[in-house]
């Protein structure tokens, strides 16, 4: 309990401590790139606290899907899945309702749609960010062909 609370604070002092309109994560600096032409090499940022991302799969049909831009989106070592990684709420009021996939011969197009749980619709959430993680399976390796957010 006392770890939710530090980390209920931080994020606190974080959404109230800056003016700006966007938000950074903790390893990727405000301003710099992170869809079309992003370095996707990098790890996928770490959780508050220095936990691991949740890993997620989708849920299906979830109420009101929207579009959810991602973090970083890295390749495993064969090349043929990518780690997905972006922030979120707390289920069951953000829920990774499916993941849409387009690949061409230049790029990989992927889509996050979140909504809330069917099984949940009056729950009410605590307002928190936590970082999640999907497994998107590629039709061929990814090899120099870029990855965009299709979010974005």
């Amino acid at each position: 309990m006392r770890k939710l609370w530090l980390v209920a604070l931080l994020f606190l002092a974080v959404a109230c401590g800056g003016t700006s309109s966007t938000s950074a994560s903790p390893e990727q600096p405000e301003g710099s790139p992170s869809g079309a032409g992003a370095d996707h090499s990098s790890p996928a940022p770490a959780s508050p606290a220095g936990t691991a991302p949740s890993p997620v799969t989708p849920a299906g049909p979830t109420l009101n899907p929207r579009k959810v831009p991602w973090e970083s989106a890295t390749p495993t070592e064969d090349g043929r899945a990518l780690d997905v990684a972006w922030w979120s709420g707390v289920e069951p009021c953000n829920v990774l309702d499916r993941v849409e996939v387009t690949e061409t011969a230049r790029e990989v197009t992927v889509t996050l749609y979140e909504g809330q749980d069917r099984r949940s619709p009056d729950a009410v959430c605590i307002a928190i960010a936590i970082m999640k993680t999907t497994k998107v399976r590629l039709k061929a390796p990814l090899d120099e062909r870029k990855v965009v957010d299709g979010a974005k």
